[in-house]
């Protein structure tokens, strides 16, 4: 690992972990948030279509965003400047699993790709390999 990549890594991860906890004491904050991410932030959304660009026009939306999901953060894995967030959001009973792919530039997020799925049942030729949950 290149001179100071770990010391990043560590850096990226909390700054993840303070804003996204594991303790399901998840508040998301558009002015914390913010204050994390880049000026020429990107948000991908790819189900929908949706580009927001810039760490401004992020805040608006999530300050308009009208019934913010309930979120469980289950995992954050990565390294360097490159994690994966997976979590469990709950749209008052419409639930969707997502993998969040968060890339830092200097400390801060610049771009994240958000892509969700709706849980469904398990094919039954597939649950003797499945272990129960």
């Amino acid at each position: 690992m290149p001179k100071g990549v770990a010391g990043m890594t560590d850096r990226n991860r909390e700054l993840l972990e303070r804003l996204w906890p594991m303790d399901g004491q998840l508040a998301l904050s558009a002015e914390a948030e913010h204050e994390l991410r880049t000026e020429g932030y990107v948000l991908e959304l790819p189900q929908s279509g949706e580009r927001i660009v810039g760490r401004d026009t992020m805040r608006s939306m999530q300050q308009e965003y009208p019934n913010p999901p309930a979120i469980e953060i289950q995992r954050i894995v990565g390294a360097g400047d490159h994690f994966v967030v997976l979590g469990r959001s709950d749209y008052g009973g419409d639930v969707y699993y997502v993998a969040n792919i968060v890339e830092f530039s200097d400390g801060r997020i610049a771009r994240e790709t958000r892509i969700y799925g709706s849980p469904f049942e398990a094919p039954q030729w597939r649950t003797k390999y499945a272990e129960p949950r």
